[in-house]
């Protein structure tokens, strides 16, 4: 009977893991720490990771290892250069948030484009209710709707937040930081383009050499003093200090993350500390993790555990 660890399994939250049973032996760790995975992989066949770093070190005694399931699409926890040479398969699971993660960019938008904790505060505290107007005008809004709409990763979700944005009807542009996208539905602008006619950009981008402190003070200073930037990408694209200090200086209207360079986010983080914290919306990492994208992503792992018993090569991505 195959060994099958579960090395992060409160990550997925309350996904069905007493399916893994039809497969072998199931040994389920809530969380595990860098110091306690070579033990813990030691007799593994298969082995499930979302967070957890999986190294030459600490996978050279795992003789019996043969699949490596990654629970989320990206993978550079893992080393696939050893995962190779020892023919270790590796597999990932994609697509199951993009319909998440757009839904999440928009309800982040929306929370600050229309300052919706003032207007909730202002009737919760009573102030409504002393009111001398039936409305509130104190603080203003705009519309969504003919704003034009930066993004950066024209991927799977970057179309979703795309073909949103038009439905707002936001006239939407993007810049490939591959420079290999080409979308004819949508108009490609270089980056200095990007930054200086958008009135919202979100950033849906892989980290890599290209991306890592791609947004930083110098191109905040040259966005228009009312854009709205949101990160769902990656945490390290933005400079945390940057944008601290930009939305301080109100050289730009504010920005939303759900994503950070170090998480969870540490107490001393710039981020933590700017004086206007109205202009700024944090969640964490939360974006990918409706109820029913968990299950998804959890099904399609399932499915590759079946297809590699089968000999099938489905989801590889050390191939």
């Amino acid at each position: 009977m195959k060994k099958i660890v579960v090395l992060d399994g409160k990550t997925l939250g309350n996904v069905d893991y007493i399916k893994l049973n039809e497969f072998g032996q199931v040994i389920y760790y809530d969380l595990t720490a860098e110091e306690d995975v070579a033990e813990r992989i030691r007799d593994a066949n298969i082995v499930l990771t979302n967070k957890v770093k999986l190294t030459r070190k600490n996978m050279k005694d795992a003789r019996n290892l043969e699949l490596i399931c990654e629970a989320a699409t990206g993978y550079n926890n893992i080393d696939i250069d050893y995962a190779k040479e020892r023919n270790i398969a590796v597999t990932n699971v994609k697509g199951y948030s993009t319909t998440t993660v757009a839904q999440h960019t928009f309800a982040m938008l929306l929370h600050l484009y229309d300052n919706i904790s003032y207007f909730d505060n202002f009737v919760k505290s009573g102030e409504y209710s002393r009111h001398e107007m039936f409305t509130n005008l104190e603080l203003q809004y705009k519309d969504l709707c003919g704003k034009i709409w930066g993004i950066i990763g024209l991927g799977n979700i970057g179309k979703r937040v795309a073909r949103i944005a038009q439905a707002f009807g936001a006239r939407v542009v993007y810049y490939s930081t591959s420079g290999k996208n080409e979308d004819s539905d949508f108009a490609r602008v270089e980056f200095d383009s990007l930054l200086k006619q958008c009135d919202v950009i979100s950033i849906h981008a892989p980290l890599n050499e290209k991306t890592e402190g791609l947004i930083n003070y110098e191109t905040f200073t040259k966005m228009k003093k009312n854009t709205i930037v949101i990160n769902v990408g990656r945490g390290p694209i933005i400079v945390d200090e940057d944008l601290a200090r930009a939305l301080d200086e109100e050289i730009i209207g504010g920005a939303a993350l759900d994503v950070f360079r170090e998480e969870p986010i540490p107490f001393d983080s710039p981020l933590l500390r700017i004086k206007n914290k109205d202009r700024l919306v944090l969640t964490p990492h939360v974006a990918w993790a409706s109820e029913e994208a968990r299950n998804r992503l959890f099904t399609d792992l399932l499915e590759n555990i079946s297809a590699y018993n089968r000999g099938e090569r489905r989801n590889r991505v050390d191939l």
